[in-house]
């Protein structure tokens, strides 16, 4: 049988595009989440603490993230059936002040890696048969606009992969950049001058809502 090669999708990229069977029926990428961002995150197993913390965490956040127009979607190479059963156990647990969490948002089975290798989740030097933690942000235009990775042994950070969509989705809607540790409503980077003239003008200008440092790096107000 002839081994298929995957190139790992880049930022920019058009994200790979597939049609799975998980917890929530069937799904078609990218069709059924036209005009949405969508997180697509891989988990290493099912019935393993790091991931079962990880799914309490994401499943108590799906309406914050619905409210930044923003859909999950969670995969492993684990069979449907151990997915139904993963989930309802998690509904039973308790953990920090996390409980009875319904994951309603549609968990992927690939038992035979396709979408995984596809998108460059299975990395061989940590497993062949599990996929590592990653996470695609992918934008309404299913471009992947951030990737990021995590190793078997380390949960994900929840915040920033929230504060990581809300960044993005400002820097679309006002042409602009986010500097370190941005949150929202935190000043921003207006994009560097691109011309002597418009650099004078900047460090020269009299308009409240800006200010520069120095003529490449000119931040915008945000209203409190």
């Amino acid at each position: 049988m002839e081994e298929k090669n995957y190139k790992m999708p880049l930022i920019g990229d058009t994200a790979p595009s597939f049609t799975a069977v998980t917890t929530q029926g069937e799904i078609n990428f990218p069709q059924d989440y036209e005009g949405k961002w969508v997180i697509l995150f891989s988990h290493p197993a099912d019935f393993t603490p790091v991931c079962t913390t990880e799914f309490m965490t994401f499943g108590s956040m799906m309406d914050e993230f619905k409210s930044m127009n923003t859909e999950l979607i969670g995969l492993s190479v684990d069979s449907l059936y151990s997915h139904i059963a993963w989930l309802r156990k998690i509904q039973e647990l308790e953990w920090k002040d996390l409980k009875k969490i319904e994951v309603k948002f549609p968990l992927i089975e690939d038992i035979k890696m396709e979408i995984a290798n596809k998108f460059g989740m299975i990395q061989p030097g940590q497993s062949t048969t599990q996929a590592v933690r990653a996470v695609f942000v992918i934008d309404p235009q299913a471009k992947i606009r951030a990737i990021l990775y995590y190793p078997l042994s380390t949960g994900r950070n929840f915040d920033e992969i929230k504060r990581l969509v809300l960044a993005l989705q400002k820097a679309d809607k006002d042409a602009v950049a986010t500097p370190a540790d941005w949150r929202p409503g935190d000043d921003v980077i207006i994009p560097t001058a691109g011309s002597c003239g418009v650099a004078k003008d900047r460090v020269e200008s009299k308009d409240p809502n800006q200010y520069c440092l120095d003529w490449f790096m000119c931040f915008k107000r945000e209203k409190k």
